[in-house]
């Protein structure tokens, strides 16, 4: 229940068109609503603008169901992250409207139309194994309003692609940098740009990558200035605080 909703519904406690009963039957579930295995944060949206995020990694599909259940009824978009298919059947089958976008493993489901910024996210990966990451990044971005470019596959092994991108990368209000391997391209990035670079090390690389330390530890000692650093493969993270730079918030 969004703070627009809260106004109406007091007003017509005020204007005797509804009973103050019936106000705290609804108002009942603020500021969240007790699943048992499971507390949604129905204020969520009120305190930072954007609803409560599900992620869907080691729940079961049928409490994946009922918390999206529960959200629907709060008009809330819906962005749960880390989700097979299975769980997104699950999904769907309760709510039709819901989308899947596989290589992210993100189920969508907007309820709310919004307009999407004037200025831009760039999310731009070392290589291709980077995608996945990337697009939930990129996905996160734009379900919470952004216009966002993607620059794929352009690292250190042939940065001359990277170059021949750098209009978009230069003009865009933030930058998300994906790399495993060394995670070098994060460096690079942050030595061209005058925006804020938002590093994603990923687990993508071989034995001495350690499935994304290298990437992250690399990241973490950039010399690059406005550079800052998120979790391994966090594509979710680097997509909101990007969101949050990107809108000013």
């Amino acid at each position: 229940m969004n703070k627009e909703k809260i106004k109406k519904l007091l007003e017509a406690v005020k204007e005797n068109k509804m009973s103050i009963d019936s106000a705290a039957r609804m108002l009942k579930d603020l500021p969240f609503k007790d699943l048992g295995f499971a507390k949604i944060d129905n204020h969520r949206e009120i305190r930072t603008g954007y609803p409560e995020i599900i992620y869907c990694a080691g729940k079961t599909e049928e409490q994946v169901v009922i918390i999206v259940r529960e959200m629907l009824k709060m008009g809330s978009s819906i962005l749960g992250t880390r989700a097979d298919k299975k769980v997104y059947e699950a999904v769907k089958a309760m709510c039709p409207e819901a989308e899947y976008h596989d290589v992210a493993n993100i189920i969508t489901i907007r309820k709310k139309e919004v307009e999407l910024t004037d200025s831009y996210i760039v999310v731009v990966t070392a290589g291709t194994s980077d995608i996945p990451v990337a697009e939930e990044a990129a996905i996160t971005a734009q379900m919470l309003g952004n216009r966002v470019e993607r620059v794929f596959d352009v690292g250190v092994a042939g940065i001359h692609r990277l170059f021949a991108s750098l209009d978009i990368i230069t003009g865009a209000n933030v930058v998300i940098a994906v790399a495993g391997m060394e995670g070098a391209l994060a460096s690079v990035v942050g030595g061209l740009v005058d925006k804020p670079v938002i590093a994603v090390p990923t687990s993508v690389g071989y034995g001495a990558s350690f499935g994304g330390l290298s990437a992250l530890l690399s990241m973490l000692n950039s010399c690059a200035s406005g550079t800052a650093v998120v979790n391994i493969d966090n594509g979710f993270g680097a997509g909101y605080l990007a969101s949050m730079i990107n809108k000013g918030n």
